[in-house]
């Protein structure tokens, strides 16, 4: 995963905390007799009116009716679902950390289950209140149930009921859909954008492509490509673009296979624009740390360069002059 997915994730899954505060579903029913309504809020762990008196208000109607009280005591479920939330806050914080793509898709596909699973559950909680009536309830209508909507609206005798997400519930819909962006941004990154490079590169206009920064090695040393400000990369003439996380890697790389060049192509130090290599000119110097210590930077020719070497100190070269010389190859450091 990249670094900006790992945070998200860390977020997606940091969020659901807020559940423990925040009720997560809410039903209200309206009627002429009840002008300020009736309300429940569900929660991980808990059952409560809108309203002080409105849970005891709603048991009171239900007894006419036949249906069970509702005692948030006698729900099994509220008491394990916040050890369940817990585990799904824990196993997101260590995908995250991991940086694996496939615990990503772990947690995503766990928590969907979770969530489909919870709904199913409410709706069973539902049918079973609304449809098994006490035989000796005051008021029988033959053929009238009184289950409750899942999600949205319904008219129950005179009483205008409905079931919708409350805070908690936003929450974790904004957690799971976070969760299935960066599913889909990781995938597209591994799958789309080399297969679309490799498609560009045979169909139309050659040219260099985004590098997948913290995910993309270097063709030359093999090491993680992560500062844009040192990206390079060559366009071979069977239109194959490899990717370099160091001017000097480039360099070394061409001067070993200088007859597959088709387009050199190096990053701006100081905006971090493509241009092309023959184009662009160098500083060396050895306050320049990067990533594989050639102390190399392209730049282009202006009052910014004048200013970055005046700065630094070094020595400005031509791109022949890079192509030509080899460069000292250490430790990945960071740019001073």
């Amino acid at each position: 995963m990249t670094r900006s997915t790992r945070l998200l994730l860390a977020v997606a899954a940091l969020s659901l905390s807020l559940v423990y505060v925040l009720p997560l579903w809410h039903i209200s029913l309206d009627a002429p007799q009840y002008p300020e309504g009736l309300g429940l809020y569900i929660g991980v762990s808990r059952i409560a009116g809108e309203k002080p008196q409105d849970l005891n208000s709603i048991n009171n109607l239900n007894h006419y009716i036949g249906m069970k009280v509702i005692t948030p005591e006698d729900i099994p479920e509220l008491r394990y679902m916040p050890w369940l939330l817990a585990g799904l806050i824990v196993a997101g914080v260590a995908a995250a950390a991991s940086g694996k793509r496939a615990l990503l898709v772990a947690w995503v596909a766990l928590f969907g289950i979770g969530a489909a699973a919870g709904l199913a559950d409410f709706y069973r909680w539902g049918y079973d209140y609304g449809h098994n009536l006490a035989p000796d309830a005051i008021i029988k209508i033959p053929g009238m149930t009184y289950q409750p909507p899942l999600i949205g609206a319904k008219q129950l005798l005179n009483f205008h009921a409905t079931s919708w997400p409350a805070a908690g519930g936003w929450v974790a819909i904004f957690s799971l859909g976070l969760g299935v962006f960066l599913v889909f941004r990781e995938w597209r990154s591994a799958r789309l954008l080399p297969v679309a490079a490799v498609l560009v590169g045979a169909c139309g206009p050659r040219g260099p492509r985004p590098i997948a920064f913290n995910d993309e090695s270097c063709t030359h040393c093999h090491m993680t490509i992560a500062d844009p400000r040192f990206g390079a990369e060559v366009v071979t003439r069977n239109g194959k673009v490899l990717a370099f996380d160091d001017v000097g890697c480039m360099a070394a790389w061409l001067r070993e296979n200088a007859a597959q060049l088709s387009q050199a192509w190096v990053m701006d130090f100081v905006d971090h624009a493509w241009m092309p290599a023959d184009s662009a000119i160098y500083l060396r110097s050895d306050a320049l740390r990067t990533p594989m210590a050639s102390g190399l930077a392209a730049l282009r020719q202006g009052p910014e360069s004048d200013s970055l070497r005046a700065s630094l100190g070094g020595e400005i070269l031509s791109w022949a002059a890079v192509r030509a010389e080899p460069h000292a190859h250490a430790m990945p450091g960071t740019a001073s």
